[in-house]
């Protein structure tokens, strides 16, 4: 059998337990490979609730060596078994040199092999700027990586290869009524414009992954995000409907595959390549 791989790419640190922690988390106990990529280090967040020109806060440099180091538990506590971070700046990825930061990502790609790569969607769930950003860049990344004539630097880093399925985070109503339970209204304001979030049409969504047995192994993993808990201390008090929305299944949308396709919802984003 070969071995199986799944790599998510991400924005920040903490992405990868709210957004599909209990993906990961599934994948990994069947023994799946599951690897993550982070873009940034979440350097211009809040901590503990403080904004960065509160004295309270520790300064961007500090923040970033607090919240990759959650990050690495929050992966061990999930079975992530390596992460690696692009080392952009937080908040301005999309202002980031497109090449360079798809290179980033077709160097990880091409050395870990994938068969599964997972990512925001376009809409970048509530338009995060970063959000959008790695979704574009993984998207590229994805197919330039099997592209001999794609060199960084000048070298080929690695020999290409092709990555068999793009999955993208696709959050259903049901989610975000969830998370804006307990957060507020989700919404991102760029350049004077307000963005909010937007679920995914039920018909739209490709797969569904159950990840029932995974809800105590994602609070732990989010748990580690200590710089962060004071954003996510209501989670602790969601309703069971609003529990079971967030962390009783999790949703995706096939943006392409080379092995699956079809009108029918898959249950396995392995589905076509398991043997």
């Amino acid at each position: 059998m070969q071995n199986l791989k799944i790599m998510a790419v991400l924005a920040h640190p903490d992405d990868e337990s709210l957004g599909v922690g209990g993906t990961l988390a599934k994948y990994a106990a069947e023994g799946v490979e599951v690897f993550l990529v982070t873009a940034t280090r979440g350097d211009r967040g809040r901590y503990c609730g403080f904004r960065t020109d509160d004295p309270q806060h520790p300064g961007p440099s500090k923040l970033a060596d607090i919240r990759e180091a959650e990050l690495r538990a929050a992966a061990r506590a999930l079975g992530v078994r390596e992460v690696s971070l692009l080392d952009f700046h937080d908040q301005d990825l999309d202002r980031a040199n497109p090449r360079e930061a798809i290179a980033a990502i077709v160097q990880h790609i091409r050395r870990v092999k994938p068969q599964v790569v997972v990512t925001f969607g376009p809409e970048g769930a509530y338009g995060h700027p970063d959000h959008v950003a790695i979704s574009q860049f993984t998207t590229a990344a994805t197919v330039v990586a099997a592209d001999s004539a794609f060199r960084i630097d000048g070298i080929q880093a690695g020999p290409p290869h092709a990555v068999s399925k793009l999955y993208y985070i696709a959050w259903p109503e049901s989610a975000w009524n969830a998370y804006q339970a307990a957060f507020r209204k989700l919404i991102s304001t760029v350049d004077g414009v307000e963005r909010q979030a937007m679920p995914w049409p039920d018909w739209e969504i490709t797969t569904v992954i159950d990840t029932r047995s995974f809800g105590s192994t994602v609070w732990r993993a989010i748990s580690c995000h200590e710089s962060q808990i004071t954003a996510y201390e209501r989670l602790r008090h969601l309703s069971s409907q609003d529990r079971e929305a967030l962390w009783g299944s999790q949703s995706f949308y096939r943006a392409f595959s080379t092995v699956s396709g079809g009108r029918a919802r898959e249950t396995d984003l392995l589905e076509g390549i398991r043997v």
